[in-house]
């Protein structure tokens, strides 16, 4: 068995040496696990129902009998659930999504009103991602006086963050009374989310020649995203048209760092993106993490209603959303992409 084959391995006294080697068999491992323990448990079931069987064949004490009737319903009742639970482990793994995250906000329609609901979305992926342990880093940021964000970019580091994060990629559309609007109509205003996985240099090659590097001093209201030295970093990607800055740290080395990791990861998205296009049924078989235009939540303030429409679910708890509880909305996509998925093999086979 592969999984006793690793585990083999990952004793041997050389693979600790090797941190890649070992990185690579502790993540096989990982995956490896639970599909082994189901399995384990669906065969220890089966032959529950084999000796459940016998049982009622050979004996004739009526409690005994209704002991072995309980178990074969109960083994059989397991077994429908780990067929499901296997089948939704063996599906096609998305090969990023052990990896960290950059996320970009944007506010869009609503002018004002759009930035500072990006500054609040923005917080709420910090608030959940902390709740998780994982580690957040702000990597670009244009603030307006008020308290808002035009964009913000930030990588999350964290195991799995892609896996979870990918599904917060669109736009989100918030409806509520602006504070400055003094007659107290309800205005709507949109900002978009996008969601990239982290690349390796060995993953993009980019070459120099491509690349323009300006160094300038950091600009902005100040604030917690604002530096005021002349450490910031542009980078201009000739082929692509791609342009990003990085003005977040106080040595030029680190925003250089920073302004490529965000290069990387805009233009493996746009290889992402191209592939997905490539196969667009396995796109639309996805829910949400694939165009970016779609419209997929409205956070409805005067009724404290969050609305993901992907999945037509409703809840009114906006006030611990926007805190970070976004774990239920996570976990409905999650499991609507899985039946998606299982539907499609199902179909094809």
């Amino acid at each position: 068995m592969r999984l006793e084959e690793v585990l083999s391995q990952l004793s041997e006294p050389d693979v600790a040496s090797n941190p890649e080697r070992f990185r690579k068999l502790m993540k096989e491992q990982s995956d490896l696990t639970p599909i082994v323990d189901a399995y384990k448990e669906y065969k220890q079931n089966q032959q529950n129902i084999e000796e459940s069987l016998a049982l009622l064949d050979e004996e004739s004490d009526e409690d005994l009998r209704e002991l072995a009737k309980e178990e074969l319903n109960d083994s059989k009742t397991r077994i429908e659930e780990l067929e499901e639970k296997l089948k939704i482990l063996l599906l096609p793994k998305d090969p990023n999504d052990d990896k960290n995250v950059i996320v970009e906000i944007r506010a869009g329609a609503g002018g004002d009103e759009a930035a500072l609901f990006a500054a609040e979305i923005y917080r709420m992926y910090v608030h959940y991602a902390e709740g998780r342990r994982w580690k957040v880093e702000t990597m670009e940021c244009e603030e307006i006086g008020i308290g808002g964000m035009k964009s913000v970019t930030f990588m999350v580091t964290g195991q799995g963050a892609y896996s979870v994060m990918k599904y917060e990629s669109g736009v989100h559309r918030v409806q509520r009374v602006p504070e400055t609007e003094s007659g107290g109509r309800i205005h709507t205003s949109t900002i978009s989310v996008a969601v990239m996985p982290e690349a390796e240099e060995v993953e993009v090659e980019i070459d120099e020649k491509d690349i323009r590097i300006d160094v300038m001093r950091a600009s902005g209201n100040g604030g917690q995203c604002v530096n005021t030295t002349d450490s910031a970093v542009r980078l201009t990607h000739y082929p692509s048209g791609i342009v990003v800055y990085s003005q977040t740290e106080k040595s030029q080395l680190q925003n250089k760092a920073k302004a490529f990791a965000l290069l990387r990861a805009k233009l493996y998205d746009i290889e992402c993106q191209k592939a997905h296009d490539a196969e667009a049924e396995a796109r639309r078989s996805q829910i949400g993490t694939g165009d970016r235009s779609e419209k997929i939540r409205t956070y409805n303030f005067p009724q404290g209603r969050v609305t993901d429409h992907r999945i037509g679910l409703t809840l009114y708890k906006l006030d611990k959303i926007m805190n970070g509880d976004i774990q239920e909305i996570i976990d409905g996509c999650i499991a609507a992409d899985q039946a998606a998925k299982l539907l499609k093999m199902n179909e094809e086979g």
